[in-house]
């Protein structure tokens, strides 16, 4: 089975073109594949496939194998893929995920896809779509208790959940410890990814994630989407945003008037590989 491997701002992935590979068990590769010391390495798996709704379909599964609806930097891969290796010559394309059809403008340089600007929806904050538990019309810096510590959490689902947090230091953030607590916290039926912010200036933010069935990663896109609209909510930025990660820089802007979020920043392809 012949792969790719890509990364969107150090978020990683495995990427299978199933327009022309058969996959039989999706969650079963994941595993395999991301394992980085008896695998390829990854954050995930993503297949490519074929669908009667858009131009194109992503299938997406985490490291442990669970799926997921949506991924921001993901997705730009996807449409870096399609592009770069000729299942299409268009610069605007959509695909469906999990989360609804996407739509995506390929900025391109000589000949191959730099960067890619993603129309990520409607971010949606009734509790009970995101999903979390409450009965609010929407949770806004409401106090949560994590590992004796308590916090306060703003909800926003970008087709996933997030859970977004505000600090004064990410790098003192203990990660590794707080970020599982957040993911199984009884709040969040279906888990959550959670993301730790600080707040540079009113377009400027410092962002870690940790995301659900992954761990932490060198970024997220539908965390960085849903952070930035945590920031508007709690009047804390602008409405066009550079988002810090630790793995580079997206940019992340709301449409009020249309209540669109888009995302825009690079898709790079590592290597290619076959699996023996």
């Amino acid at each position: 089975m012949k792969f790719t491997k890509m990364q969107g701002c150090g978020n990683d992935y495995v990427y299978v073109n199933c327009l022309r590979e058969k996959v039989d068990n999706p969650p079963e590769l994941a595993i395999a594949v991301s394992d980085r010391h008896f695998g390829i390495g990854s954050d995930g798996l993503i297949l490519i496939k074929a669908s009667d709704k858009a131009d194109f379909m992503m299938d997406m599964y985490n490291a442990d194998g669970s799926s997921s609806a949506m991924c921001g930097n993901g997705i730009r891969c996807v449409a870096k893929y399609v592009y770069d290796y000729g299942l299409t010559k268009e610069k605007n394309i959509s695909i469906e995920t999990g989360a609804g059809i996407k739509y995506l403008t390929l900025a391109v340089e000589d000949g191959k896809v730099a960067e890619v600007t993603v129309d990520m929806g409607h971010p949606i904050t009734r509790p009970a779509l995101i999903p979390v538990k409450g009965e609010e019309e929407r949770i806004i810096a409401k106090p949560i208790k994590v590992g004796g510590e308590e916090y306060k959490v703003t909800c926003v689902s970008m087709g996933n959940p997030h859970a977004v947090v505000f600090v004064e230091d990410t790098k003192k953030v203990e990660i590794e410890k707080t970020g599982p607590l957040f993911e199984h916290h009884e709040w969040f039926p279906e888990r959550t990814n959670t993301e730790f912010i600080h707040v540079v200036d009113r377009k400027n933010i410092e962002m870690r994630v940790w995301e659900r069935g992954s761990g932490e990663t060198l970024a997220c896109g539908t965390g960085a989407c849903a952070s930035v609209y945590a920031c508007i909510l709690n009047g804390l930025t602008e409405d066009e945003v550079k988002v810090k990660l630790l793995g580079g820089e997206l940019t992340i802007r709301y449409d009020r008037e249309k209540d669109l979020i888009f995302m825009t920043g690079p898709a790079v392809t590592v290597f290619d590989g076959e699996l023996l």
